[in-house]
């Protein structure tokens, strides 16, 4: 194989819950196939993957990271993904381009929860899976409890493919289910065959019984052998594994300790016999030809303005100077975490980096004439703002264009200047995603911000009626005056019904030509009422006035309406509103409970709540919940469900401040 052009390849991503050792993983997984000399830790800041200063600082994965090796005369790409909730997103938008997925976890019974929307992502788009139990040093509770809060989680049968070998707390080897062989483990260097436990026998034969008959649901042959008491090759047992993993209908469990290396070895040779083929998975997307086409999994930029897409080939091959979607290709790596090997070519099955892909967005599928559109990852709704502005106010200018290419490096943020209060938002999927996204702004583009908490966009309205409320302007300073005189009748709309204007001038007391300076002057005191914020759900109409031949004139009118207005709207009994939202939580029926305590703790309104469709085992809360209690929902909301839960929304309508909330907000304004 020419090493400058990637062929016969496999995809892989490593996913799970933060802290379940993911990048020790990746860094195991490098180390055994010689793709590095020396392990990394993450606690030293010198992994492949975790390579970006946003990461280092955390020692958490922010972003995917690309790496690859070779084992078994097969290219493997490992994507190393973010397991924060907040970084959901990234991880997401990798897994639509990888064959299988390594989900990594620990051998907790209590954390088994976490795994939850991970496997509903994965089960909804068909992506073969396969679980690593790691740090099984520290095993909380049994192995049998391990598997079962497992199996609660996944909508896929768990298939046991090693079984393990324990001496009082502490994993010191594995047994394979499928050879029946057992292996002690050696620091830096491959496990050891030993002799089967005797102990362990019933264990072993339970385990690999229920092995065989899981496999045997989806083939009958196997069964037959099974009815029959016939004992299947292994080569049979292999294929179907390999069969079955591809299809995603069953999910193996290995175990192991990636940090020495224990497990990792056997996890390879899984992935060398029972992984799919590129082909299988491009088969599965309904793609297959010879003309080019790749998906974009991730977007990076630098300080320095490059930019890199990292894709998926699909079908065909990518070169160097090729143009894509009408844009030429100014670049073709092969990555290493932050480092980059120039490639001529990519065949179909790679995952490679494109230089100088200019406003091509992640997701975004190429082609040659652009006229391919794969499916992508659903963009997750934001739940957690900050309201931002530059430290030196001349950077006000290139913040716009800072924050696009932002969200083209991560397309979970997303920004808005709010029409009311005027403020730039920064919206994204948690504190620490916004914190490391201003990070960015300040090492990428020299752009420190200040932020705060957004501004909740009150407004105000009226209770009452005022029938006729009085406003003369009147001003002479030598040569012609000013003079405008009016009458108004202020009066309360439905909720929802904004602003209207009229008039009933009969005799010509008011000119025509000035009754729009009336409604100007009445439009510019309702951007800012007597409680302070904009008014709505207001009529005003001009009911009498008077005029001055020479020293009326619209400005005039116009003033004599703000004075009208600041009059008459003291009369109305102004009071606040506050938006409410319309809101979809979704969460685990267990904890369904405390959400419906959350909701009437915040001043929320619960409609009702019902099995979420298609997720065993959860439920979907709608309520109406006012805006100013969700700044920080997000927050407990994950603390009360072991980070699993989440939640939509979207303005739905405006609602009066209680008395005592409004007494309290215009006290403190």
């Amino acid at each position: 194989m020419n090493e400058n052009v990637l062929c016969n390849s496999r995809n892989v991503a490593i996913v799970g819950p933060y802290l379940s050792g993911k990048t020790t993983l990746l860094e195991s997984l490098l180390s055994v196939t010689g793709a590095i000399s020396r392990k990394g830790r993450v606690a030293d800041r010198n992994t492949v993957g975790d390579a970006s200063a946003e990461a280092r600082d955390r020692q958490m994965s922010v972003e995917v990271n690309a790496a690859s090796t070779q084992y078994g005369g097969i290219h493997f790409t490992f994507l190393d993904c973010p397991g924060s909730v907040e970084f959901c997103q990234e991880t997401y938008n990798a897994l639509i381009g990888v064959d299988a997925a390594i989900v990594v976890c620990e051998p907790d019974p209590a954390r088994a929860m976490t795994l939850a929307p991970l496997f509903q992502f994965l089960d909804d788009w068909e992506i073969p899976h396969l679980i690593f139990l790691n740090k099984m040093d520290r095993a909380n509770g049994n192995f049998s409890e391990t598997l079962q809060a497992l199996k609660e989680v996944s909508s896929r049968p768990l298939v046991l493919h090693q079984y393990p070998i324990r001496q009082g707390e502490t994993t010191t080897g594995f047994i394979d289910l499928v050879s029946e062989e057992a292996f002690q483990y050696h620091p830096g260097a491959p496990a050891d065959r030993i002799p089967l436990p005797e102990e362990l026998r019933d264990q072993e034969h339970n385990a690999r019984v229920e092995m065989l008959e899981t496999l045997a649901d989806f083939d009958d042959h196997l069964l037959e052998e099974l009815l029959e008491e016939i004992e299947p090759p292994q080569d049979e047992i292999i294929q179907d594994l390999k069969m079955e993993l591809g299809a995603d209908l069953i999910v193996p469990v290995f175990i192991g300790m990636a940090d020495q290396d224990f497990g990792v070895r056997p996890l390879l040779n899984a992935l060398l016999r029972e992984a799919p083929e590129p082909e299988v998975t491009a088969d599965r997307r309904k793609l297959s030809g010879n003309k080019p086409v790749a998906q974009v999994l991730k977007t990076y930029s630098t300080a320095q303005g490059s930019r890199l897409s990292l894709v998926r080939v699909w079908q065909g091959s990518i070169s160097d100077g090729m143009t894509l979607n009408g844009i030429r290709i100014g670049g073709l790596y092969r990555l290493m975490g932050q480092q980059q090997q120039s490639l001529q070519a990519a065949e179909a099955g790679s995952i490679v980096a494109l230089g100088r892909m200019e406003g091509i967005k992640t997701g975004t599928t190429l082609s040659a004439d652009g006229s391919i559109d794969l499916p992508r990852a659903e963009s997750l709704a934001p739940v957690y703002a900050l309201a931002i502005t530059p430290e030196k106010r001349n950077d006000e200018v290139k913040l716009s264009s800072a924050l696009n290419k932002l969200l083209e490096e991560d397309p979970a943020l997303f920004w808005e200047q709010h029409g009311d209060t005027h403020e730039i938002i920064l919206w994204g999927q948690g504190d620490i995603h916004l914190q490391v996204a201003l990070d960015r702004l300040r090492r990428k583009y020299n752009l420190p911000m200040v932020t705060h908490l957004p501004q909740v966009p009150y407004k105000e309205t009226i209770r009452r009626t005022a029938p006729s409320v009085h406003g003369r302007y009147k001003h002479q300073s030598g040569g012609h005056g000013a003079f405008g005189d009016v009458y108004l009748e202020i009066k309360p709309l439905g909720r929802g019904e904004g602003f209207q204007f009229g008039d009933r001038i009969v005799g010509g007391v008011v000119p025509k030509q000035y009754i729009p300076g009336v409604e100007t002057g009445v439009r510019e005191y309702l951007v800012n009422g007597p409680l302070g914020f904009p008014v709505v759900d207001v009529a005003v109409t001009l009911t009498n006035g008077s005029y001055h031949t020479v020293d009326s004139s619209e400005q005039a009118f116009r003033q004599a309406a703000r004075l009208a207005m600041q009059e008459g709207m003291r009369q109305c009994e102004p009071t606040l509103l506050e938006p409410i939202a319309s809101i979809a939580i979704s969460v685990p029926n267990e904890f369904t409970s405390k959400v419906l305590r959350l909701i009437n703790g915040r001043r929320g309104q619960v409609l009702g709540y019902d099995a979420k469709p298609n997720w065993r085992g959860w439920d979907e809360v709608s309520a109406h919940l006012p805006q100013a209690e969700m700044h920080d929902l997000i927050v407990e909301l994950r603390s009360l469900t072991m980070g699993v839960g989440s939640f939509r929304w979207q303005f739905d309508h405006l609602q009066e401040v209680p008395d005592k909330v409004m007494e309290r907000l215009l006290k403190t304004s």
